[in-house]
């Protein structure tokens, strides 16, 4: 967490950033971005995986299971059956790790377009040794940290009430697992986490947008300008406003005298006596129409 995310509260920054203080920001991986969306389809997309490919997960998840009773029964620690059981292991995780990836990158590509900065991972003193009553004043006590607070609370309470009316709605079917086989109390149980986790997921997306709107507004306060850093910005690219002035007497200088030299070569001055005078040339042999020269 960079210090100067929390820019918007300092004095004198009242000025929207420029197009110069945006560009410079995204290219150092300052970036609005939440990080709840890129969570929530990571969730999402993990268990819809699940859902999809159940047959080849328990399958692996069976051979896996194999091998591992094999190796604690027997004591055996052959490099085939450690193989074969790692090779298990991986291609049951392989597809979630793959998915959880590709989520997490789309995550983040929705909402800051392609991007790739090392600025972020570098070593910055100010991360190292910060000034801790300023952090603990904006972590503790600002905008950002109630809103966190509130957000992870608000997560907590949804979570629990999907749960709690998950359970609920299948208290009659769990009172009676007593009676059940362990295959059908398996499936029960499985069932109701399963809907327990894509409805959570679900929610936790749909919270996910107010998260971006107020990390996108935190965003922009944090690189909000003063007057005075907006003056030194135009300053160093467009030049010191004495010299531009200058610049433009000597071409407006410059202008007049190259106009005056062509008067000579008009054929007729036509004047509005308080404001405009103008020089028309016409050569009928090699004009296609008359010429303003000055």
């Amino acid at each position: 967490m960079h210090l100067q995310w929390f820019a918007a509260e300092d004095e004198g920054r009242t000025e929207e950033p420029t197009e110069h203080k945006l560009r410079k920001a995204r290219e150092e991986g300052k970036v609005a971005r939440s990080v709840e969306l890129a969570s929530a389809l990571v969730l999402l997309l993990g268990i819809a995986t699940v859902a999809v490919v159940a047959g080849y997960f328990l399958k692996n998840t069976a051979q896996m299971l194999r091998y591992f009773f094999r190796i604690s029964a027997t004591g055996e620690l052959s490099g085939e059956l450690v193989q074969a059981f790692f090779g298990y292991f991986l291609r049951l995780v392989a597809p979630v790790l793959i998915v959880a990836f590709v989520a997490a990158f789309l995550g983040n590509v929705l909402q800051v377009g392609f991007l790739f900065s090392v600025k972020p991972i570098t070593p910055d003193v100010n991360r190292i040794m910060p000034n801790l009553g300023r952090f603990f004043r904006r972590a503790l006590f600002s905008g950002e940290a109630a809103f966190n607070l509130a957000k992870n609370i608000l997560k907590i309470a949804v979570v629990f009430v999907i749960a709690y009316l998950n359970v609920r709605g299948e208290l009659t079917r769990i009172l009676r697992l007593g009676d059940s086989s362990w295959q059908q109390g398996f499936r029960l149980i499985a069932a109701i986490s399963l809907r327990i986790i894509v409805e959570s997921a679900i929610a936790m997306l749909v919270l996910a947008v107010p998260d971006y709107m107020f990390a996108r507004r935190q965003h922009l306060e944090s690189l909000k300008m003063s007057r005075q850093e907006i003056k030194e910005e135009r300053r160093m690219y467009e030049g010191d406003p004495l010299v531009r002035s200058r610049l433009r007497e000597k071409m407006r200088e410059l202008l007049t005298r190259n106009m005056l030299k062509a008067v000579p070569r008009a054929d007729v001055i036509i004047t509005n006596p308080t404001h405009y005078s103008v020089a028309v040339e016409w050569n009928r042999l090699l004009m296609a129409a008359p010429t303003i020269t000055a």
